[in-house]
Order: structure tokens, then C-alpha cells, then sequence
């Protein structure tokens, strides 16, 4: 189990715990946890029962005890390992488990978990179900509270004033602490000065070479430091999609910071500076919608990937997901409180191009009600993705 610090690992963990009887549970942010890790892997991982192992990127050499005991005893249940970086990011990793585990990635809170309920907007709408979709009482004000906020437990209840405090803080410990398990850092000014720069284009095609010309750096160092920032669980690139019938889409992957709260604080967007300067809000609820579709494709019952659209013509489509039989939705991501038919140009040129693909295209504004613009063309409020 993975996912960024300060998102709820540790709480997952708890109510596993208490549910088995037979649980050692061990954490390597423990000095001598981990000193007894690094110095005897193989008696560390020795146990009957369930081992449960938190942050266990401070020890690669875990790994191979560990394969080698599922290996033996090959009964599943073993292990329940926990980390706030991917494995496959560790320095050192000699083996990677695949094939003997399964990797479940917590994100920070989600708008439904917020509200005490499970989202299934991905199910509905590759289930025929667009006509479910409800109108909001929520306006374009709740929805960038909503944004600024985020959805690490220890920010959403703080005032805007103690959220910049907690993100700071965060951001730092994140770079002291589990950055440097990932790889040496010569100028860890230049990362902050890199997350800050990624937080400010969030929601847009993230290209290596700009980037690194902007902060006067080599492309191959920015490269490896945008790879350490998404292996942390801070950022994710969305790959773009295209088929045979789109040969002009761009490949650029678009850059989504993982949480909005923080990324607002990285890049000084703040309700009193969004409201002095508006064309800031676009960007950071596309980031926002973007956020959400991905923590609900985490547990769908639809096996379904996430995607962005852009052409060499101009033609972009904020989100496309994909289901495993090639079936897509189409979503564009309007800050705007109205809409009208020329909102939906982009989502029509991607029907056009793979008509019998095309399940739905959808434009999500902070209006309130939802309305429709012609065959498998929806609008809908923002807040259709959770309620």
C-alpha cells in the first residue's frame, strides 16, 4: 500500500490490524526498527502470521527475504507493506515483487469520502447512466473552497492561514526525509524552486525543455527530479491518448499536481488572489476535476484509464478515459457558471474521429443544473463527479 505522507496509510493499517489477531506490526521510521532492518533482513521479516512493515523504502534489502519467503510458503496474506514512495522508485531495489504482490495507491481525501459516501460517476457514465446525474446547489465560491482546501486529513479542517503553515512544513519534511531515500540531491533549492514552478502550470502539458530553460537547469536533471516529485506521490503525469484515427494528437503528457490544496499554496493561488485574478481558477479546477476522476478509477468497477487529448490543430480535450474495450468519455473542465453549445466543439471533433468508440462527452462547470446539447453531449455541475 502507497501513497503520499499524511494521507491515512497508517489508518488504513489500523483497522487491519485490529481485525487480525496474529499481526506483528514493525515501522522503519523507528531508528532501531530500521537499524535491525538494514543489519538482519532476513530474521526482520520472519514471522507467523501477518508482518505488517510501515515506510518500508527506508530498507530495499527487505525485498529479498520477503520474496523469498512468499516464494516458499506462497499463501497469501503474509505481508502487508506500506510506503510514501512507489517501490519501484527505491534506490536499491534488488526485487520488485512482481507477480507476488498487489499494489493498492491511497490519495489524498476525495470529495465523496469527504461526504461519507463511495463515488461511482465512472460506472454511471459508461453504464448509459448519464441521465442520473443530478443538478448542485454549489456555486463556482464552494467549488474553489473545495479546491483550496484539498484533501490531506490534517489540512481540510484548518483555517486558510494554519493550511499554508501545514503545506510548508510538508513540503519540506517530504523533501528531507523521502526525497533523499530516492536518490542524492545536490541543490534541494532547485526542487523547491521546480515544485513551484510544476504547481503554477498544473492541469497542462508538461514539457521537460520549457521547464528546464525557465529555471536555468539541464534537462536531464529536471527529468530526473520531475520522475523523484511523482515517485512521492506529490505530482502525476496523465499520458495523452490518441488512436490510428487521430495521427495529429500531441504525446505530451499533462502534469496534475496530486493534491489542489497544496499545489494553490506552491503557487500562491489563494481565494483573495483568485478573486482579484480569475483566470487563475481554470487551471486549478481542472487539476481539481482531474484529481477526482483519478482517485475514482482507483476503485471503479469499470477497468478504465485516464487520459488528456490535444492535437497539433488546436483540438484538446481536458480528460478522455478509456475502458478496457476501447469505449471513451470525453470531459471538458469550464470555471465558468454558463455554458452554451461552442463548449462542446472539442468534445465533438473526438466523436467525429472515433464514432463508434465515443460513449459520452461531458462539459463540467460550476453551474448548477444539467442540461443537454444534442446526442451523448451533457453538461453538468462540477459537483455531478461526487454527489
Amino acid at each position: 500500500m502507497s501513497g503520499a505522507r499524511q494521507v491515512g496509510k497508517s489508518t488504513v493499517v489500523s483497522h487491519v490490524v485490529r481485525r487480525r489477531p496474529d499481526v506483528v506490526q514493525r515501522t522503519l521510521d523507528r531508528p532501531s526498527e530500521l537499524a535491525a532492518a538494514r543489519a538482519d533482513p532476513e530474521s526482520f521479516v520472519e514471522h507467523d502470521g501477518l508482518l505488517v512493515i510501515d515506510e518500508v523504502q527506508r530498507a530495499p534489502q527487505l525485498m529479498l527475504p520477503i520474496k523469498a519467503r512468499v516464494d516458499e510458503r506462497q499463501r497469501p496474506g503474509q505481508f502487508l507493506l506500506t510506503g510514501s514512495a512507489r517501490l519501484l522508485g527505491m534506490r536499491g531495489v534488488p526485487d520488485a515483487l512482481v507477480g507476488r504482490s498487489e499494489t493498492i495507491e491511497l490519495w489524498p481525501f476525495s470529495q465523496g469520502e469527504l461526504e461519507g459516501h463511495v463515488e461511482t460517476f465512472v460506472d454511471r457514465v459508461f453504464g448509459d447512466d448519464a441521465a442520473s446525474l443530478a443538478d448542485s446547489e454549489l456555486d463556482r465560491a464552494a467549488y474553489l473552497d473545495r479546491a483550496l482546501r484539498g484533501g490531506y486529513p490534517e489540512a481540510i479542517e484548518r483555517t486558510e492561514a494554519r493550511r499554508a503553515k501545514f503545506f510548508a512544513a510538508y513540503v519540506n519534511d517530504l523533501i528531507d526525509r523521502d526525497v533523499v531515500q530516492l536518490s542524492d540531491i545536490q541543490r534541494r533549492p532547485d526542487l523547491h524552486r521546480l515544485l513551484r514552478l510544476l504547481a503554477d502550470r498544473m492541469a497542462t502539458p508538461l514539457k521537460i525543455e520549457s521547464v528546464a530553460s525557465e529555471l536555468g537547469l539541464a534537462k536531464s536533471t529536471v527529468d530526473r527530479y520531475v520522475s523523484l516529485l511523482e515517485e512521492v506521490f506529490l505530482i502525476k503525469r496523465v499520458p495523452a491518448w490518441s488512436r490510428s484515427t487521430t495521427a495529429r494528437a500531441v504525446q505530451m503528457r499533462k502534469l496534475v499536481m496530486v493534491d489542489t490544496g497544496l499545489a494553490a499554496h506552491l503557487s500562491g493561488r489563494t481565494s483573495a488572489s483568485l478573486a482579484r485574478n480569475a483566470a487563475r481558477t481554470g487551471a486549478l479546477l481542472e487539476n481539481f476535476v482531474l484529481g477526482e476522476l483519478a482517485r475514482q478509477l482507483t476503485w471503479s468497477a469499470l477497468f478504465a484509464t485516464l487520459h488528456h487529448y490535444r492535437t497539433r490543430d488546436g483540438d484538446e480535450v481536458d480528460a478522455v478515459i478509456e475502458a478496457s474495450d476501447g469505449r471513451i468519455v470525453g470531459i471538458e473542465v469550464k470555471a465558468a457558471a454558463t455554458v452554451d453549445a461552442a463548449d462542446f466543439r472539442h468534445l465533438k471533433h473526438l466523436a467525429d474521429r472515433v464514432p463508434d468508440f465515443f460513449q459520452h462527452g461531458f462539459v463540467l462547470y460550476t453551474g448548477q443544473r444539467v442540461l443537454q446539447f444534442g446526442d451523448r453531449m451533457t453538461a453538468a455541475p462540477i459537483a455531478a463527479l461526487w454527489s
